[in-house]
């Protein structure tokens, strides 16, 4: 018995079937999400179908630079993310650690683009229960309040996403090895979920046309 089955006090076969129950849990927890955001994104085109020109005019005061940058950012950090994934596969933690702390920078990123954007739109009274957004026709309130509901929602998932990376940081190589791969794999797996989310919110509200 070699000494890490000696130190879990695990058998080979134990610690496959926890992994194995550990990916087909994740796998779960990702249809969840996806029927969570398929019913947001269900009442959301029912309601562009209702209100299309207010969509249509309240979609002209987002920035189309700042979702595309945001957007540019989620998909490199789901491939820095992935090269972790290779490079811990090949025993190569240092660079397995280098590629996680360059996702997480990414994930921050994200997060700072998405607070200016939001403070924008604050300035401008262009958030929920807002006098200036209440005067404004039925179908804007419903684009606003959908968009602040849904990238706040996905907002929540990006910070999730960071701190589990970031506790995975902190095990690679202890608790997190590269025969013991599956939390940074789910890790990997739920912040990809993230990016194509984002992939689906970011023409869905910055590019109507």
């Amino acid at each position: 018995m070699s000494d890490t089955h000696a130190s879990t006090g695990a058998s080979p076969e134990s610690l496959r079937f926890q992994e194995e129950r550990g990916k087909v849990g994740m796998w779960l927890f990702i249809c969840t999400e996806v029927l969570l955001f398929g019913g947001l994104f269900l009442l959301y085109s029912v309601y562009r179908y209702k209100h299309h020109v207010d969509f249509h005019a309240a979609s002209s005061d987002l920035s189309r630079f700042a979702g595309t940058l945001n957007t540019i950012v989620l998909i490199t950090s789901s491939l820095t993310a992935a090269l972790a994934v290779h490079a811990l596969g090949e025993g190569a933690v240092d660079r397995a650690k280098l590629f996680l702390r360059v996702t997480i920078l990414f994930g921050l990123t994200f997060l700072v683009v998405k607070s200016f954007e939001w403070g924008a739109k604050f300035e401008h009274g262009l958030y929920p229960n807002a006098p200036v957004l209440l005067g404004m026709p039925k179908g804007q309130i419903l684009f606003f309040g959908l968009y602040f509901s849904m990238t706040g929602l996905h907002a929540v998932h990006v910070i999730v996403g960071m701190s589990i990376f970031g506790w995975v940081l902190g095990h690679l190589g202890s608790t997190v090895t590269p025969s013991k791969p599956v939390v940074l794999e789910n890790a990997t797996l739920f912040w990809h979920l993230v990016d194509v989310i984002w992939i689906f919110l970011f023409p869905l509200f910055y590019l109507i046309s």
